[in-house]
């Protein structure tokens, strides 16, 4: 099976929506003290317009998709000023779980962060997840640690009153 990544399109909303609803009921299965939130469409509208949300093919399906960002100080604060890659919102078809999409995706990354300058490559998660944390850190992420954030004003709502994971990749380019 050959993986193709490449920027999402308008016509690819429905199912990035649909891939955040499996994602967000896959969360509450796990019995997460926190799940994703509804997205609003309009956030998701402007990341495709920027070309900030990506998605990964395979046999002409989407196997997943994701956003990043240049910058996120609400959730990494002082540390925004690094020069970084802020992934967000992953989601899996499940009919391609198991197949080590955030592999390729953190392979993909290094390459788009150096060509973009960036020194780290940043992810966070909300909440402690033991699993999670240890898949991330399977997949080339250092842990940072757990920590509370100051203001979450303009985040969306699972972030509210949260606790995040923090996760790191450091580029030796």
């Amino acid at each position: 099976m050959t993986f193709q990544i490449q920027n999402s399109d308008i016509n690819d909303i429905d199912e990035i929506f649909r891939l955040y609803k499996v994602a967000t009921d896959f969360q509450k299965t796990k019995k997460l003290s926190v799940s994703w939130p509804e997205f609003d469409r309009s956030l998701v509208e402007s990341e495709i317009a920027e070309k900030r949300q990506w998605k990964m093919l395979a046999d002409n399906k989407i196997a997943c998709v994701w956003a990043t960002t240049f910058d996120d100080p609400e959730i990494w604060e002082e540390r925004n000023i690094d020069p970084s890659v802020y992934i967000h919102r992953i989601a899996t078809n499940p009919d391609f779980r198991g197949q080590d999409l955030v592999g390729r995706i953190v392979t993909w990354v290094k390459v788009f962060a150096a060509e973009n300058n960036k020194k780290f490559v940043r992810m966070d998660t909300v909440g402690d997840n033991p699993g999670l944390i240890n898949h991330y850190t399977k997949c080339g992420f250092d842990f940072l640690g757990l920590f509370k954030l100051k203001n979450t004003e303009g985040l969306p709502a699972h972030y509210e009153n949260a606790t995040v994971s923090l996760f790191q990749i450091t580029l030796n380019y």
